[in-house]
């Protein structure tokens, strides 16, 4: 496999580092030199033709039933259809996904070991000291595949019906209220805490093994305020068993028009995408990522599946490697300042 930005740089190193040489020579180094990048080019531009190969591996680092996975499974048998081998959905769990993180992060560069993510995956490094792998060096973007909000709801006992209401109650009994998330360094846990520092308050955490556990005691009134995915938690909503406040994205969602956001109902510039993402290993040759990206782009814009995703929340982005690259950094820098600032640990 050939690495086109190494090659190139190794061969204007090694023409411009010569001493002087007489011309035949020197012309005889710049045909080797451009033989060997054609011969690369032509290697990755046989790479992109022919792929796959072989059986695919999606991995998916969160247990079976979870939004990545029931997204990866979809995505893995529409490939399936089009490409005519096995798409395998891995679930290799732990770490809040670093385990699974790490596997693809060491699979060989052929594009045939993919891994799935939701936004929790760019929190890693500012939660755990000693990662298997470098997120930046180790892994390239292919994809953001769909994106959607957060749902904050409150237990019915608690005494207020908005967003002000809640901040003005946090405000007037501090530390009084608790809320619960699917764990430490989960993507509630994160946009909890950045609520908490845009509207001054102070809340309690009590961290979960997972979100049903956590919407177990929610509708109980063990905790009072939670921040969870708007599919699961909305029906309950709607069944009275929890109040509903406002969703953490900058547009209300389209399964809940009638919810506000928590911008414009009370936290103005307030804001917490939930994402899934496709990435795969550095060096993957870049005619296979964009390959893969197309494919996948088609899928996800199949009319099924967006009415689908859109049924669950979510919206359809299908974004391109450098799109998905520029999203991951800006948000990358969000979760840094949040983690942070709360002082947020997993070990």
């Amino acid at each position: 496999m050939c690495n086109y930005d190494k090659l190139w740089t190794g061969i204007l190193f090694r023409v411009t580092s010569f001493p002087a040489i007489p011309a035949r020579r020197n012309l005889r180094a710049g045909v080797i030199a451009f033989l060997a990048l054609s011969s690369c080019l032509s290697v990755g531009s046989t790479w992109g033709q022919n792929y796959p190969t072989a059986s695919m591996r999606f991995v998916v680092p969160f247990a079976p039933g979870g939004g990545t996975d029931i997204l990866g499974r979809v995505i893995a048998q529409k490939l399936n259809e089009r490409f005519g081998q096995p798409v395998v959905v891995d679930n290799r769990t732990g770490a809040n996904g670093s385990i699974g993180t790490a596997f693809v992060a060491k699979a060989p560069p052929d594009g045939h070991t993919i891994l799935l993510q939701p936004a929790g995956y760019l929190m890693n490094p500012f939660l755990y000291k000693n990662l298997p792998y470098d997120q930046a060096r180790d892994l390239a973007p292919v994809s953001q595949l769909a994106s959607g909000p957060l749902l904050l709801v409150v237990h019915p006992s608690v005494p207020a019906r908005s967003v002000k209401e809640l901040i003005a109650l946090a405000k007037s009994r501090p530390d009084a209220l608790n809320y619960g998330s699917s764990g430490i360094g989960s993507l509630g846990h994160i946009c909890a805490e950045l609520f908490k520092a845009m509207s001054g308050i102070s809340m309690n955490h009590i961290p979960y093994k997972g979100a049903g556990a956590v919407l177990i005691d929610v509708m109980g009134g063990q905790v009072s305020v939670y921040i969870g995915n708007i599919l699961s938690i909305l029906p309950q909503a709607k069944a009275g068993k929890l109040r509903a406040l406002g969703v953490t994205t900058q547009q209300r969602s389209p399964i809940a028009p009638d919810l506000p956001t928590i911008a414009e109902a009370g936290l103005p510039n307030f804001e917490m995408i939930n994402w899934y993402g496709m990435l795969i290993p550095a060096g993957t040759p870049r005619e296979v990522i964009s390959k893969l990206q197309q494919e996948v782009a088609r899928i996800l814009n199949l009319p099924e599946l967006k009415e689908r995703l859109a049924a669950e929340g979510m919206t359809v982005v299908a974004s391109t490697p450098e799109q998905f690259a520029e999203f991951m950094t800006r948000e990358t820098a969000k979760y840094a300042r949040i983690i942070q600032t709360a002082g947020i640990t997993a070990e």
